[in-house]
């Protein structure tokens, strides 16, 4: 007995059963696309970005940028786009980039659960129908008669699409609780690398705020220099200039000299 075969003694139940497998099929393929193509450079990627972040921060945040195709490089990328943030905007915008590339994760999950849930029934109601059918075509009188084979043939053809609906519902709870584990262990990645990222931030900041209060200057006006040494004002000038001249004698001047010679 082939497929064929056994989807036409399935009864109408294989249909649906048929249309769930294929969207449990699909959403297994590219989810398994998805977390191949991510999960392989996915620890080297977070160790370039937290180690270049601990010497220049744009140098980070660039290579952040180009790894963007992967869900952790765009996580770790939304703060560093930032303009030196402060640090509870630092972590506000980490915990919302980590709720966005989790969520997007999970996609693919509502179809799986829903397989999971419907096709055991679909399943159970083909066998159900079959029954029907075997059983409505026998009276009390033929009982115990050759004409009862046809029905337990009937009986065994019903149930199989009720092993069909198990088989798509085991195949997509395998897959499905596989790819809840990926999510959870990428969860534990984004709560590890966020915090260290955070951790090198706020002693940067921290950093930062030490030099403001030393040169206060220097945080107001960018670009100034401090200067040590005071230029003199104008009253010490002046006043400089009155000391000269009050020392000098009169006696001195050549003119009142000739005149007490000359008398």
């Amino acid at each position: 007995m082939n497929i064929l075969e056994l989807f036409d003694k399935g009864g109408i139940a294989m249909i649906p059963l048929l249309v769930l497998s294929v969207l449990s099929i699909a959403t297994i393929f590219e989810r398994l696309w998805f977390w191949v193509r991510i999960l392989p450079k996915e620890r080297e990627l977070v160790n370039r970005v937290l180690e270049t972040a601990q010497q220049d921060w744009d140098l980070a945040a660039e290579i952040a940028r180009q790894g963007r195709s992967s869900p952790i490089a765009r996580f770790l990328y939304a703060p560093l786009q930032l303009q030196e943030p402060e640090p509870e905007l630092f972590q506000l915008a980490l915990e919302a980039s980590a709720d966005e590339e989790l969520a997007n994760m999970r996609r693919g999950d509502k179809i799986l659960e829903g397989v999971i849930a419907i096709a055991p029934l679909l399943g159970l109601l083909g066998t159900v129908l079959g029954l029907i059918e075997s059983l409505g075509s026998i009276s009390i009188g033929d009982l115990g008669t050759t004409a009862t084979e046809g029905v337990t043939q009937g009986i065994g053809e019903s149930l199989i699409s009720t092993a069909t609906g198990l088989i798509v519902a085991i195949i997509s709870l395998s897959f499905y609780r596989l790819f809840q584990g990926f999510v959870v262990n990428q969860a534990k990645v984004f709560r590890k690398s966020g915090n260290a990222l955070e951790l090198c931030y706020r002693q940067f900041w921290a950093e930062r705020q030490r030099q403001s209060q030393d040169h206060p200057n220097l945080s107001q006006v960018p670009g100034t220099r401090l200067k040590n040494s005071p230029q003199p004002n104008s009253e010490n000038k002046s006043d400089d200039n009155s000391d000269d001249n009050s020392d000098k004698n009169p006696d001195d001047n050549p003119d009142d000299k000739t005149d007490r010679e000359t008398h």
